[in-house]
């Protein structure tokens, strides 16, 4: 399975990613694993969707960091 989420940070940002493995990937995050994640530490999971094709993850995932995904994300995800 491929997987997108959103995860807010401590500063009410919102971070949006694609892993193979949500579990470890969240983990990584809070231990601060991630370049992008490292600085402002995530506060929590608000969001995820599991896809089998990884491009259609790869495409929600693009779609999410686009600006009507920004509308779609605030209106209907969180």
């Amino acid at each position: 399975m491929y997987y997108v989420y959103i995860l807010e940070l401590k500063n009410n940002q919102h971070y949006i990613g694609f892993t193979t493995d949500l579990k470890n990937r969240i983990i990584a995050h809070h231990q601060s694993q991630n370049l992008t994640t490292k600085r402002i530490r995530p506060e929590k999971l608000l969001f995820y969707a599991a896809f089998e094709s990884k491009q259609k993850a790869l495409d929600f995932e693009r779609y999410l960091k686009s600006s009507s995904g920004f509308a779609f994300r605030n209106k209907r995800l969180i």
